[in-house]
């Protein structure tokens, strides 16, 4: 480290400055949670990188970035700054009245630079550039009224019985917080509005089975106790934590990908791992050949639809 401060890091092509790398991110908490630095967010990024990077190549992202740690003011950064090195690669996409300059990682040494930028939690379009209206990813989030992670792991298991039934791929993801995001891949054939109107005829058709503990109600006084099956993620411009980002919570959870058979352990719940262990499970590589096999919703709209009509 040099006297200003600064720690080098030579990550890949590049070499990045890290400033203050012992500034405390997230200060160590009243029921036991450590204490990390800026420096211990490089680190986890370092690591994960090869793990990380697959999910974000490509897509444009938002930053939720914390300056002055997770006890600090928060906000959320779309626009690529000027001072930003110009070997960060950059999208323009459109917006309303104009557009918008997001920034994209597709390495290891921007992984590092935005750990220097304090953006803890990196949000990702479920679309690429060169296609940004026509996602290849569908989430659902899974989001309970309370942290009763029981009523997700129940929820989780449902959505997933639709899912195979409609003969879809997919793979579950601790969000970090309180529940989970249940993702499928998909072939990049239909643009936002078909394939959030799709996830939420899925949704519906989920809650209307189990009226007791699923919703799909987006107002929370709606909602009662009953676990809210959120589509929204799913348009145009919309984003969605990535998978091994970190989030600003004590302890720095992680939104970790997790395989089907996990989700039967009784210690799991959405806060499992932090960045003292993500790159642990990430070895693990639990979505191995799922994000590879992209489905057309087509056929599954069909399906589907035959399932509605039996029973209404």
């Amino acid at each position: 480290m040099s006297g200003d401060g600064t720690r080098t890091v030579r990550a890949g092509r590049h070499t990045v400055e890290v400033h203050r790398p012992d500034k405390v991110l997230f200060p160590a908490g009243a029921d036991g949670e450590p204490e990390y630095t800026k420096g211990d967010l490089v680190d986890y990024h370092r690591a994960v990188a090869p793990f990380m990077l697959p999910h974000l190549r490509g897509r444009p992202l938002m930053l939720e970035r914390h300056p002055d740690g997770v006890d600090g003011p928060r906000f959320m950064q779309k626009n690529t700054p000027e001072h930003y090195p110009e070997w960060i690669e950059r999208v323009e996409v459109a917006k309303e009245g104009g557009t918008v300059c997001h920034p994209v990682c597709d390495d290891s040494a921007t992984l590092v630079y935005l750990a220097d930028q304090a953006a803890l939690t990196l949000h990702r379009w479920l679309s690429r550039a060169g296609d940004v209206d026509r996602p290849d990813r569908l989430v659902f989030d899974l989001d309970p009224s309370g942290d009763d992670f029981e009523a997700v792991r129940s929820a989780a298991r449902s959505l997933r019985e639709l899912l195979d039934e409609l003969r879809l791929p997919s793979a579950p993801m601790t969000t970090g917080s309180r529940g989970l995001h249940v993702v499928v891949p998909l072939t990049r054939r239909h643009d936002f509005d078909h394939v959030r109107e799709f996830a939420r005829d899925a949704a519906d058709v989920l809650a209307a089975a189990h009226p007791g503990r699923l919703t799909t109600a987006a107002r929370k006084k709606d909602r009662g106790d009953r676990l809210y099956l959120d589509i929204q993620r799913n348009a145009y411009a919309q984003t969605a934590v990535a998978p091994f980002t970190v989030r600003a919570r004590p302890g720095a959870p992680v939104a970790t990908p997790i395989s089907w058979d996990q989700l039967d352990d009784p210690g799991l719940h959405a806060r499992r791992w932090t960045i003292a262990d993500a790159v642990e499970q990430a070895r693990t590589r639990p979505w191995a050949g799922i994000m590879d096999r992209p489905r057309a919703l087509g056929p599954a709209r069909r399906r589907l639809n035959a399932l509605t009509d039996r029973t209404r």
